[in-house]
């Protein structure tokens, strides 16, 4: 999978959410959530509805493929 929709952005970053709650007193998102909310957001403000896989920076494209694993498993 070359591009990454913006419901498939969403959904991992909900995903990683329900996974990992936000925590402590500013309710923090979890390392992975945050990674994706950067690249979901400029989607959001670009008008855009996919992002390239490789347009990801390290951070959000090793939470992207950590949870691609973690959904198949979950699928399986």
């Amino acid at each position: 999978m070359s591009d990454i929709s913006i419901h498939d952005l969403e959904a991992a970053i909900n995903f990683w959410r329900a996974r990992s709650p936000s925590s402590g007193d500013e309710l923090k998102l979890c390392e992975e959530a945050s990674a994706l909310c950067k690249p979901y957001a400029l989607l959001i403000v670009q008008r855009q509805s996919a992002i390239r896989l490789e347009g990801l920076d390290p951070n959000a494209r090793k939470a992207w493929e950590a949870y691609v694993r973690l959904k198949e498993g979950l699928e399986s």
